[in-house]
């Protein structure tokens, strides 16, 4: 999925082996892509407010609980680092994903897209369900490869 609108945070969403070669894509200018590494491309669709708010839908937890999981937007770049920055998404979000049926998405979609962080960007609930399965694509091939989830996000 490719949508680069201009002025809008980039929060591209992507598997690497490890969090070490997660932060190395921040050395190849454009982030993820031009570093050849399985990436989804999306639009301000953060990783600490909105995937939390997925991760407590697709979980049936709080959006509290799924905050306090490993790895919940942990931010594992420098923060003093001027531009892009990379930050983890649970394995538990990434279990959710790739366990998921087609129904299972379309049903999780409703609710996502009815929280203010989507309905903000307008993105209405055939939008939620082409990001939830490019992102559970993603982590179908994550896991079979035995990679985790990243978000490389920058202006």
């Amino acid at each position: 999925m490719r949508a680069r609108i201009v002025g809008m945070p980039l929060c591209d969403y992507f598997s690497a082996a490890d969090d070490q070669a997660a932060v190395a894509v921040l050395r190849t200018p454009g982030g993820p892509g031009p570093a050849a590494l399985d990436v989804v491309f999306l639009k301000n669709i953060d990783p600490v407010v909105a995937i939390t708010r997925l991760e407590a839908i697709m979980t049936n937890c709080s959006y509290e609980e799924a905050t306090g999981r490993p790895r919940s937007g942990q931010l594992l770049s420098d923060p003093e680092d001027d531009g892009a920055f990379v930050v983890s998404l649970t394995d538990t979000l990434m279990a959710a994903l790739a366990s998921a049926a087609q129904d299972d998405l379309v049903r999780f979609a409703e609710p996502w897209s009815r929280t203010d962080e989507l309905r903000q960007l307008g993105i209405d609930v055939e939008g939620a369900v082409g990001v939830l399965e490019s992102l559970a694509g993603l982590a179908r091939r994550a896991r079979a490869s035995r990679q985790r989830l990243y978000c490389w996000w920058a202006l």
